[in-house]
């Protein structure tokens, strides 16, 4: 993270634009001092970028998971506002949990984090050794398959309710395919894909 100041928050901004190469309007800042006496003006901005949120998010998960006494090795790939950790420890099960249920809340809690310690929505994935990744080749699986048999049948099929990243999954899997078109229908824990036939 890096400072930049000027007599207005305009001119704290554009002077980070030309340090950074960053247009303006793709900034992530928030105002770390405002100083107003009669004589003078200052703005301060700290200003981030993915690498930021990426570093605060593996500190975050350090200490989160450090309290459950499991040492972590991380592995981050980081593409437009997405970034990607896995993760590797001694004791992966615990981290993963019934059906992927701690990992998924570590997931929310770090991307919560992220999202309030830098006022911006990153999107943050989790994966434990790999474990996420063979989950998406299974969904991606099933979902040609189902796709197959409403061709067959040109019945809609349902799937079970999945998380918004395994829908996307779904969804991306499917995006190309003749005659079929996939939607999410309802809410929160419930939301699920159905694939649908069409002429």
């Amino acid at each position: 993270m890096k400072e930049f100041s000027g007599k207005t928050l305009e001119e704290a901004l554009e002077t980070a634009s030309n340090e950074t190469g960053t247009p303006v309007g793709g900034l992530v800042y928030r105002v770390t001092e405002e100083k107003k006496s009669l004589f003078s003006k200052k703005v301060t901005i700290e200003v981030s970028d993915i690498n930021d949120a990426t570093e605060y998010a593996e500190d975050y998960l350090r200490k989160a998971v450090g309290g459950m006494g499991v040492d972590l090795e991380f592995a981050e790939t980081i593409e437009d506002d997405v970034i990607r950790i896995t993760l590797n420890s001694p004791r992966n099960p615990i981290l993963i949990g019934k059906n992927g249920r701690t990992l998924q809340a570590l997931n929310e809690l770090t991307k919560l984090a992220v999202s309030n310690r830098f006022h911006h929505r990153y999107r943050v994935l989790l994966d434990v050794n790999g474990y996420k990744e063979d989950k998406y080749s299974r969904i991606a699986y099933m979902a040609r398959k189902t796709a197959q048999e409403v061709l067959r049948t040109r019945l809609d099929a349902k799937l079970e309710p999945m998380t918004p990243d395994e829908r996307r999954v779904v969804h991306n899997t499917l995006s190309n395919a003749a005659n079929i078109k996939t939607e999410s229908v309802g809410e929160g824990k419930d939301r699920a894909v159905v694939i649908k036939y069409v002429d």
